[in-house]
């Protein structure tokens, strides 16, 4: 990854600009987060890990069936699962997607900006407990590595580079999203969290729910071992064009451009095909059995990670709360 591509300016207190943004992005973060989400260790999504605890009985509509006991389920004539004890250290891997599509944002923000925060809430996060934290940048015509490091220097230092990337450019056979998620599933073998975040968007995208979308399958591989949580980041122009007559729309991953008169028929066939896309979008990510956390450049995206959290640790919880007649020492 490429930091650094423009002399950083200083800043009164011997700090460059990203520095101190850095320093106000952790104080957000510890603030607002960690204050709301405080209690005994628990991840970013609890739930499981990789060393194996007791059976219980199978709740159905909660449980995962990949975790099926089947040998206590055929002793006892009664379907159980068998849950899992939560690793104390964990290596947690993101990917970030900075391709072009990720350079827009119309509100106070741009979605690139979400990007760099997400990051920095799940890495703030994860390192409370002494948890390592690596990445992988999906950039131009590369996806570059980042080594998981534990501390607080070594998360400040992914961050900067994230903060300092070059805008993306319109390739030619640039990796895509699926490439960036098998290479994510192929480098670390050993159990963890995996967060991908990314708008989801295709080169060439489609509104047929019934075809699969490129990333879907390796991103059903890369769940199929891992705990993962892919973050959606949205603008709100993605999803409905103001009145404003005559525009020019240029496709970011291309480069090319189209002049559109932006009628009230164009409006609404836009914003159906907008909706249609996004849940498409969440369907697939439903299948593949990944949390799925939406950020909109126009929101508070503090509170949304916070209700988002609170919400899975809720059903954590009562996904939990079963009588302990049904345990299986």
């Amino acid at each position: 990854m490429t930091a650094g591509h423009r002399p950083p300016g200083r800043v009164p207190g011997g700090h460059t600009a990203a520095e101190q943004a850095l320093r106000r992005l952790e104080l957000t973060v510890v603030r607002r987060l960690d204050g709301l989400l405080h209690g005994s260790y628990q991840g970013l999504l609890p739930g499981p890990g990789s060393e194996a605890g007791d059976s219980r009985v199978y709740v159905p509509g909660e449980d995962d069936i990949r975790r099926m006991d089947w040998a206590v389920t055929a002793r006892t004539s009664v379907p159980h699962v068998r849950d899992l004890v939560a690793d104390r250290e964990l290596e947690t891997w993101v990917l970030a997607d900075l391709s072009p599509s990720m350079d827009f944002g119309t509100a106070g923000v741009e979605k690139r900006d979400l990007v760099v925060a997400a990051v920095a809430a799940i890495g703030f996060l994860a390192g409370r407990t002494g948890n390592r934290f690596g990445a992988y940048v999906l950039h131009d015509e590369y996806i570059h590595r980042m080594p998981a490091r534990g501390g607080r220097t070594a998360l400040y230092g992914l961050l900067h580079s994230l903060m300092e990337a070059p805008r993306g450019r319109a390739v030619a056979d640039a990796p895509d999203l699926a490439e960036a998620i098998e290479v994510l599933a192929a480098a670390r073998r050993r159990r963890g969290l995996r967060v991908v975040v990314s708008d989801f968007l295709s080169a060439e995208p489609s509104l047929d729910p019934g075809l699969e979308l490129p990333w879907e399958r390796p991103m059903r591989r890369l769940a199929a071992r891992h705990q993962v949580l892919a973050v959606e980041v949205i603008d709100p122009r993605e999803l409905e064009l103001p009145p404003v007559g005559l525009i020019s729309l240029t496709d970011p991953e291309s480069g090319r451009s189209h002049q559109v008169r932006l009628t009230a028929k164009v409006r609404a066939a836009y914003a159906e095909a907008a909706a249609v896309q996004r849940e498409i979008t969440r369907a697939a990510l439903r299948h593949c059995g990944v949390a799925h956390l939406v950020l909109r450049t126009d929101r508070d995206w503090v509170a949304d990670i916070a209700q988002f959290v609170l919400k899975q640790r809720r059903t954590a919880h009562l996904t939990h709360r079963h009588p302990t007649a049904g345990v299986i020492r």
